[in-house]
């Protein structure tokens, strides 16, 4: 079993309550295990600005999936969700992000892991302080939270919306 860090967003429809299904979703695939969820944060759009904000979150399981067919499951969940790949930051229905996979180095051309911007990207890194404080990047050897302390304080809004 592999311990995994994953991303959760959306900015259409009740994104609050396609997150917490999604989350289900995982709960129930019967090679993850031991799930726990951040709170939900609202948070500004970073990239393509001009869209609504978003519902994110954080979440920390561990699987006996690869990473490979791990990002197949989270597709397949995207999808069911109404995922549709248009605009590159653009708006979506539900985004699952692959933020780390164990202390693995992946450069594949569909993935990268650790996430090439989880430590630019204030909401990833407020919801991992929250699930998993102790993690450290294993290429940058820095915890969510020093990451975060080396953020400049830029526009990257977070206001929490509810606790776990």
């Amino acid at each position: 079993m592999e311990d995994v860090l994953i991303g959760i967003g959306s900015n259409q429809g009740d994104s609050v309550r396609i997150c917490r299904q999604a989350i289900e979703s995982l709960r129930d695939h019967p090679e993850i295990e031991g799930l726990v969820a951040s709170s939900f944060y609202r948070t500004e759009p970073v990239g393509m600005v001009d869209q609504s904000w978003f519902v994110n979150g954080a979440l920390r399981c561990r699987t006996s999936l690869g990473p490979r067919s791990l990002l197949g499951v989270l597709n397949r969940i995207e999808r069911e969700f109404g995922r549709v790949r248009e605009i590159h930051w653009g708006p979506r229905s539900l985004d699952l992000d692959i933020l780390a996979f164990g202390r693995q180095k992946i450069e594949w051309p569909d993935l990268e892991i650790p996430h090439p911007r989880l430590h630019e990207r204030r909401f990833v890194l407020v919801p991992l302080m929250e699930i998993a404080p102790e993690w450290v990047h294993p290429v940058l050897g820095a915890s969510p939270i020093e990451l975060l302390a080396r953020l400049a304080d830029e526009n990257q809004k977070v206001e929490q919306l509810e606790t776990r």
